[in-house]
């Protein structure tokens, strides 16, 4: 799902809790004077206290619905509610239950086969024989996501309250919007991770047998060339397969770079000519993870096709205020603009043109649409990339540097 879907979700969560606040808050709180801090009048009380707790349980419902999670918010959320016990659930047990009458956890697992079956609320009176429970009505309010029932919200309560099934319900709603949410966030992970394979997937074979040849034809001329060059082969496998995080550092990727064109070098010799240009200031830069390489590949690919004559490739990362400046430039063949659209638009796959398309997808995934790729070219022109880099994303953090074993 994109961005924009996200943003609506979470509008929608904030747009939620201040009819809740009018409406319950406001009849519980109303009837019981207090001191306002200064706050205004009794609803913007009501409101502000009700968007501050919200606020205090959304983080562990953003990660899912677990026992963990549930016992991080089930607090926050009786409070919200006002009621004597609530509890969290999902299709097959309690995950916490916060407050008193905890001895009613089986019978209520009982009642709510019919609403996680249907994804209807229902309110029912509970049987207890201790005297001095204070819980006698349950109000169950499913937690849906994508129109499927993952569990439920119960308040229990003393007797039976119209105002507390309204309120019940628009919680669980609230819940199940984080639960959404939370949702969106691990399908976006299970993308990128599905993406990087994809694109590990794509090294070219041709590159490692290529590779794998050069270095042996300097096994018996230069044994020292030879195990040079097998080690920038080590170094370059070893961090385009490596399992930890989906981020790295500019100069990391960067040095993986390094590997793979002193490979290329090995092979074409003076064919190839690459002049880099690194800032100092933007080498910590979190990035998404095998984001330049597969533009260097190209730019090698694309700069050495159909010439005979030597290739020239520029890279350069410069700081530009809160971004960090990435341009990879050759002279070679170029590329018609339409094909390039429809490669981009994964219309067309011709070698070389899924790494493309994988790198500006997973730019804007991360960063958003205003940061796809940048492509210059037209055919006998060139190709000029151009990758803006925020250096501070939410969530996007290197898991730290990989150095040769």
């Amino acid at each position: 799902m994109s961005g924009s879907l996200s943003g609506f979700l979470a509008g929608l969560a904030v747009a939620l809790l201040p009819l809740l606040a009018a409406g319950f808050w406001l009849g519980r709180r109303t009837a019981r004077p207090q001191h306002l801090g200064g706050l205004g009048t009794p609803v913007e009380h009501a409101t502000f206290q009700t968007l501050h707790t919200a606020s205090l349980a959304t983080p562990p419902l953003r990660a899912g619905l677990t026992e963990e999670t549930a016992g991080k918010s089930a607090r926050k959320l009786r409070s919200l509610l006002g009621t004597d016990a609530l509890c969290l659930t999902d299709r097959k047990e309690v995950l916490v239950w916060d407050g008193v009458g905890t001895h009613h956890r089986a019978e209520i697992m009982e009642r709510l086969a019919g609403p996680l079956e249907t994804g209807r609320g229902e309110a029912f009176r509970l049987t207890c024989d201790t005297p001095d429970c204070t819980v006698r009505w349950a109000v169950v309010a499913p937690l849906t996501v994508d129109d499927r029932v993952h569990g439920a919200l119960v308040a229990c309560a003393p007797r039976e309250s119209a105002v507390l099934v309204r309120a019940a319900g628009e919680v669980a709603r609230w819940v199940s919007v984080q639960l959404e949410l939370a949702d969106l966030d691990q399908s976006r992970t299970r993308l990128i991770e599905a993406e990087i394979k994809a694109l590990r997937a794509q090294i070219s074979p041709h590159f490692i047998f290529n590779s794998l040849a050069v270095i042996a034809s300097f096994v018996r001329t230069d044994p020292e060339r030879a195990r040079e060059l097998l080690l920038e082969f080590a170094d370059f496998t070893r961090y385009s397969f490596r399992r930890h995080g989906d981020f790295t550092t500019l100069a990391d990727e960067l040095h993986a770079i390094d590997h793979y064109l002193a490979l290329v070098r090995a092979r074409f010799g003076d064919r190839l000519a690459v002049t880099l240009q690194v800032a100092p200031e933007v080498l910590p830069v979190a990035l998404p993870f095998l984001c330049l390489q597969p533009l260097v590949e190209n730019a090698v690919k694309h700069g050495l096709e159909g010439k005979s004559d030597r290739c020239r490739i520029q890279i350069t990362a410069q700081d530009a205020g809160a971004e960090a400046l990435v341009v990879i430039e050759d002279d070679g063949a170029g590329m018609d603009p339409d094909l390039l659209r429809r490669i981009l638009a994964r219309e067309v796959s011709p070698s070389g043109g899924i790494g493309l398309s994988n790198v500006d997808d997973r730019l804007r995934q991360v960063y958003g649409d205003d940061h796809g790729l940048v492509i210059e070219t037209a055919v006998g022109a060139g190709m000029k990339i151009t990758v803006r880099l925020p250096k501070y994303q939410p969530g996007v953090h290197s898991a730290g540097r990989l150095g040769r074993e």
